[in-house]
This record gives C-alpha cells, structure tokens and sequence, in this order.
C-alpha cells in the first residue's frame, strides 16, 4: 500500500525526537472559462416557404408568437403545392439543406417549417443537423395518442383534409401513429370562409375566418362527443386556438404548443435547480425581411417576395 503522506514535507518534533508530517498546501484551482460561461437561451430556426405575406400573431411566420428569440430562412422555388407534394426539385432540395446548415452555423437549438406538409421532408432535415428537428407540428401527435385512451377520438384540423390522407404511411413511420384510425378524425378546413387565402399565399383575415373555424369545431365535437383534443396541423390555425378551448373546453395543440415544448427542454427554469447558468432572453426578436438571409443570387430565383418587389405570375 502507498503511504498517504509521502508527497508531505516532514519536521522534526526535537523535544519529542518525533518526525512529524504537516499537511500540504492546495494548490488554487482556476475555473475554465469555457465551463463557467453562461448557455445561451432556447432559439428557433423556421424553414418558410417561399411565398411572402403579413402573419397574424399566433401565426408560425410572426416572431411575436414566440416568447424566444426565432430566426427565419426561406427556401427558393418551395411553394405550397410542392410542399403538398412531398417531392422537391433538386435545385430546391439543396437550398433546403442549405436552409438547415445556416441554422446550424447560427447555433439555434431547434428547427421547425412553417407549414404542417414540411413532415414530408422531416428525415431530409435530420440528415444535415444534430440539433432537434421538428419540421411540422405533427411531431408532437404521439406524446397527445398516449394522452387518451384508445376508446377517445382526437379531431385533427388541416389546411387541407384530402392532402394529409396521402401522408398516412409517411405519419405511421416517423410518428409511430396511423392517421386513419377511427381513433382520429380528420377536418379539413379548406372550404371556411376566408381560410381559402391559405392555399392562394394571401393574408388571413383572423376576425372573418374566426367564427367558421370556431362552428367547424363545435360541429366537430357534436358529431364525435367522444373528441377529447383537437390538434391543428396546419401553421396557420394556431391564431385560432384560444377561440377553440374558449368555446369548447378542450386542449388544442399546434405549432406553437409543438415548438414551445422542444424550446422548453432547453431553457432554465427559475422556480428550482440552479439558476444564472443561462443568459435570459431580452425579450426583443430581431426584426426579419422575408428573404434577407439570402443572396441576391438567392432572392433572384424567389417566386413570389413582395419585400424585395419579385413576385411572378405563377407564384404562390
């Protein structure tokens, strides 16, 4: 065995004739910068489609839905009905992973889309990032299925009924959950009044179409009593929320609820556990031109960018 006190000056006790050990003196320890520096606060990074319009609050598209700092990309020539699609071309494709990268170099701690059809293109955003990826709200319907039994019906709201049918297989793989079972019950919202502006890239007039997407749920929950949630697909709907638990009762997730709980994972909370370990967010989004991030190079080949005056015929 190794002698404790080797490593220790000796003095000799001469009255005694004992040598005796005196401890030795530690040895300050300086912190690492790089350990002591405070984390950075949750951050978003939202992959948009390419077409420009005004987003109402509670809109995935307008930084004042957020509590946190978000940070916006458009992808070139990714309109709507390619989305819809689930298949891109290659020019788009690579600014779409371009989008992801620049995220990454950023340093946001998570990355959504503005629209619930980006599900199509979940795993080609995982591939190019390790941050968490959650391209569309529908990454959340599994932590909602196990919520329920299997006896209650979830109503799942989309831009479009008869285009999220064609995502089923997609739904099953990457969310372990299959659209069509009777367990859900899936509206479309394509045929509200005022809500076709979606589909047509136009702003959505929030009063006008309020009242039809507020009917659609309560006619809803008449015709299936047994809907304990509804879950809105669409990033559009979420302005709509509060209007649907005010007059039903019930939870309603969405896009913001889905970024807010990712973001949440990341963030300090100050009611227990260590605290000062992160800097706070300041409470001000920095301002964002549809299509700023790009190049001119980039904004050149933009369908439809009222901000930078290109708009074409065929943009939507």
């Amino acid at each position: 065995m190794g002698n404790a006190c080797a490593d220790q000056p000796q003095v000799e006790n001469s009255a005694a004739g004992i040598v005796e050990s005196t401890p030795a003196v530690a040895t300050p320890v300086v912190a690492d910068p790089a350990a002591t520096r405070k984390k950075p606060n949750g951050s978003l990074g939202v992959i948009r489609l390419d077409y420009d319009y005004e987003p109402a609050v509670g809109d995935i598209d307008h930084s004042g839905s957020f509590e946190y700092d978000v940070f916006y990309r458009v992808v070139p020539g990714f309109t709507f009905e390619m989305v819809q699609s689930g298949k891109m071309t290659p020019e788009v494709e690579k600014d779409f992973i371009e989008a992801i990268q620049y995220f990454e170099k950023i340093g946001v701690t998570g990355i959504t889309g503005d629209c619930g059809f980006m599900m199509y293109f979940q795993a080609l955003a995982r591939q190019h990032t390790k941050k968490p990826v959650f391209m569309s709200s529908l990454a959340q319907l599994p932590s909602i299925t196990c919520t329920f039994s299997k006896t209650e019906l979830i109503a799942i709201f989309s831009a479009n009924g008869e285009h999220l049918t064609p995502m089923r297989e997609l739904i099953k793989d990457e969310c372990g959950v299959d659209a069509e079972d009777k367990r859900f019950v899936i509206v479309g919202c394509e045929d509200v009044p005022g809500f076709e502006a979606v589909a047509a890239g136009t702003p959505v007039d929030i009063e006008k179409v309020m009242p039809g997407i507020v009917k659609r749920a309560q006619e809803t929950l008449e015709q299936n009593p047994d809907v304990r949630a509804f879950f809105f697909e669409c990033t559009q709907l979420p302005p709509f929320s509060d209007s649907v638990r005010a007059a039903t009762g019930l939870p309603v997730f969405d896009a913001i609820t889905s970024c807010n709980s990712f973001i949440a994972g990341f963030n300090d909370n100050p009611r227990f556990g260590i605290n000062g370990w992160q800097d706070g967010w300041d409470g001000v989004q920095d301002k964002y031109v549809f299509g700023q991030t790009l190049t001119p190079v980039e904004r050149s080949k933009l369908r439809h960018n009222a901000s930078f005056g290109i708009i074409t015929e065929d943009a939507t």
